[in-house]
């Protein structure tokens, strides 16, 4: 926290332009660009997302059939239980709550799953975007080129790069 109030502060001194000495800079060029927006706009992005979507719904559809037995168990145990012997709904009991975890294990593991893929899937991108950003940002002549989503409090939208950043991350990425 006190490392994130520091940033802020030197940020605030860097882009009003002066120095601890109180020596004015010289004129800054900034850009602010949205991240998210480009990741999920461009073209590698939404390849990405449509090959996660689409493990997803197979990881969902694999489950579905267990979550609907897990379900009517449940609900033969709600509706049968008085008429069971103690044996029986014991056993019933111990069914179900076995196969929740089992179902509970499967699940944990397709989320770690997914994670790797998204984690595989944005990896490549951000390698492009950051080469990108820092070409554009020297070919240009920009001080500083800033996420909107992380720290930049207002901007004029004249200086958000974003689109510009989605074609240049399309062109260097073959798209």
């Amino acid at each position: 926290m006190v490392l994130k109030k520091l940033l802020i502060v030197g940020m605030f001194f860097m882009l009003t332009g002066y120095f601890a000495d109180g020596v004015q800079a010289a004129e800054m060029k900034i850009g602010v660009m949205n991240v998210q927006k480009i990741i999920i706009q461009c073209e590698a992005g939404k390849a990405g997302k449509a090959r996660f979507e689409q493990k997803m719904k197979e990881l969902q559809g694999k489950f579905k059939g267990e979550e609907d037995a897990l379900q009517a168990l449940q609900t033969e145990i709600e509706k049968k239980s008085s008429a069971w012997s103690e044996e029986t709904k014991a056993d019933k009991v111990r069914d179900f709550q076995k196969r929740k975890r089992e179902l509970q294990a499967k699940t944990d593991d397709a989320r770690f799953e997914l994670k790797q893929l998204q984690d595989k899937e944005l990896e490549p991108i951000l390698k492009a975007l950051e080469s990108v950003v820092l070409k554009y940002g020297e070919k240009n002549g920009y001080t500083a080129i800033l996420d909107i989503k992380n720290g930049v409090i207002y901007n004029d939208p004249a200086i958000d790069l974003s689109d510009m950043m989605i074609k240049e991350l399309n062109k260097s990425m073959g798209k």
